[in-house]
């Protein structure tokens, strides 16, 4: 794949065009490379790449009538996390090795002087499957990505 093919379809999945735009422009280049429909199987993956991870907090039904119930709403950017995790790069190497140690302590095997951008997007994309439900009587939990 050429050097313009791949920038039209990362402009695609940025949001920055349409499919009917890269299609044209692909076929403008006169490029058999790109398979019939793969312009439009690329397009809708870019429209539901997560923008968000969301967790909810709410009383469960048995505290759902009680003035002081608590209520949670977190919403954080997908591009934040992706930050986050190229700030690690910025990391002392020390303060790298205590967070990877800390994580593990609480059962997540993730070593953040391995992370590869690359890594960052292929998680990322595993979020978009993401949905965790939790329901007691106390409080309702949600986590997923939107």
């Amino acid at each position: 794949m050429s050097e313009k093919q791949k920038k039209i379809l990362e402009m695609l999945t940025e949001g920055k065009m349409g499919v009917d735009e890269a299609e044209r422009l692909l076929s403008s280049l006169g490029t058999d490379v790109i398979e019939p429909g793969e312009v439009a199987r690329v397009g809708a993956a870019a429209m539901r790449k997560p923008k968000y991870l969301r967790v909810t907090v709410r009383p469960g039904p048995d505290h759902e009538h009680e003035e002081d119930a608590e209520h949670v709403n977190v919403r954080v950017p997908v591009s934040l996390i992706r930050s986050g995790i190229k700030l690690t790069s910025l990391m002392p190497e020390q303060a790298r090795d205590k967070v990877s140690e800390a994580l593990h302590d609480k059962g997540i095997d993730l070593n953040m002087r391995n992370m590869k951008p690359e890594d960052l997007e292929e998680i990322i994309d595993a979020l978009t499957e993401l949905e965790v439900d939790v329901t007691s009587r106390k409080e309702v939990v949600k986590v997923f990505v939107e």
